[in-house]
């Protein structure tokens, strides 16, 4: 056994370059992971904030719709008018939440176009 092309500072070289690369493998995957991390928390919140707006645009469409139908006598208006629009509140947040009609999704998608417009440079 021929063992006379090794020897002590190609070894060292060898590890140290593995070393290095293994170090800067680690580094880069870290960075990834966490910048992933943060798109998906930035995700979450860009969600919330589409069904939030949905929700406010069903309410307002709901409040307009109320003003078409007449108003009973039987109870005060005042306090029908605060009890309706509390109804209407929380129906359109369900609403919003459940799917709506889609105005959500089609922000959400039309807002992520942009954010990684922004991100991503333009090739020259």
């Amino acid at each position: 056994m021929n063992i006379s092309g090794i020897n002590s500072a190609s070894m060292i070289n060898n590890l140290s370059s593995v070393q290095t690369k293994a170090t800067g493998d680690f580094a880069e995957q870290l960075a990834n992971v966490t910048e992933k991390a943060q798109e998906s928390k930035d995700d979450a919140k860009l969600k919330a904030t589409c069904k939030d707006m949905e929700a406010m645009f069903l309410n307002m469409m709901m409040t307009e719709m109320r003003k078409t139908v007449q108003k009973s006598k039987l109870v005060d208006s005042s306090k029908e008018e605060i009890m309706t629009s509390m109804l209407d509140s929380e129906v359109t947040k369900n609403m919003a939440s459940a799917g709506g009609i889609g105005l959500a999704d089609m922000l959400y998608r039309q807002l992520r176009i942009a954010d990684s417009a922004v991100k991503k440079p333009q090739a020259p």
